[in-house]
């Protein structure tokens, strides 16, 4: 009787025994950088649906069209929409830019972890 108490009892701290698992960043940046980039990276359509809304009817904007670099892009806010686990809201602040890289402006631009935009707001055209 003792053995099988005993067995039971080793069966159960075994059974509760809590795993840890460490996250495996491949990237060459720290954890909490690479997971902003990946979150920016992944939401590139609402973003660019937004370039398009917010200067479709500027006359100066250049022919060629505008363009977003990720790593420029600074996230403002993330919204948690339901709960944990659920949908968030985020707000970019995205700086477009045409051919090498030259500066059109400033906008801020909602979208979803579906990939949906919902808003945007336009902020500044520079000269």
């Amino acid at each position: 009787m003792k053995k099988i108490a005993l067995m039971l009892l080793v069966g159960i701290l075994l059974a509760n025994t809590t795993v840890y698992s460490k996250t495996i960043n491949e990237a060459d940046t720290e954890i909490c950088d690479t997971v902003k980039m990946a979150l920016i990276s992944s939401n590139r359509e609402p973003v660019d649906k937004a370039i398009t809304e917010v200067y479709k009817n500027d006359k100066n904007a250049p022919e060629e069209g505008l363009s977003w670099a990720s790593w420029e892009t600074e996230i403002l806010k993330i919204k948690q929409v339901y709960g944990i686990g659920g949908l968030y809201e985020i707000t970019l602040k995205v700086y477009p830019y045409y051919g090498a890289h030259n500066g059109y402006g400033e906008y801020e631009a909602v979208i979803n972890t579906s990939g949906e935009l919902i808003g945007y707001k336009h902020l500044k055209t520079y000269p």
